[in-house]
């Protein structure tokens, strides 16, 4: 079982000449968000949500490795 829920994934086509998947996720009682780039799924930025504000993430390497992961099953990938 995944120790996070994600509750919406978003695919920018050709946003900015790229194309990027967001993905926003619970965790523990809190929201975050991270943003990849859809071609090789590099992490572009990740977000906590607090209180109306967002502030950088502070995730672990294995907590990103396992929401990339998702995403690569998600958008079709393997």
């Amino acid at each position: 079982m995944n120790p996070y829920e994600i509750t919406s994934m978003i695919i920018d086509d050709e946003f900015d000449g790229e194309e990027y998947v967001t993905t926003e996720f619970l965790q523990e009682n809190n929201t975050y968000s991270i943003t990849f780039k859809k071609a090789d799924l590099e992490v572009i930025n990740a977000w906590v949500f607090n209180d109306g504000s967002s502030l950088p993430a502070n995730l672990s390497e294995e907590m990103i490795e396992s929401i990339r992961n998702s995403v690569k099953k998600r958008i079709g990938r393997k």
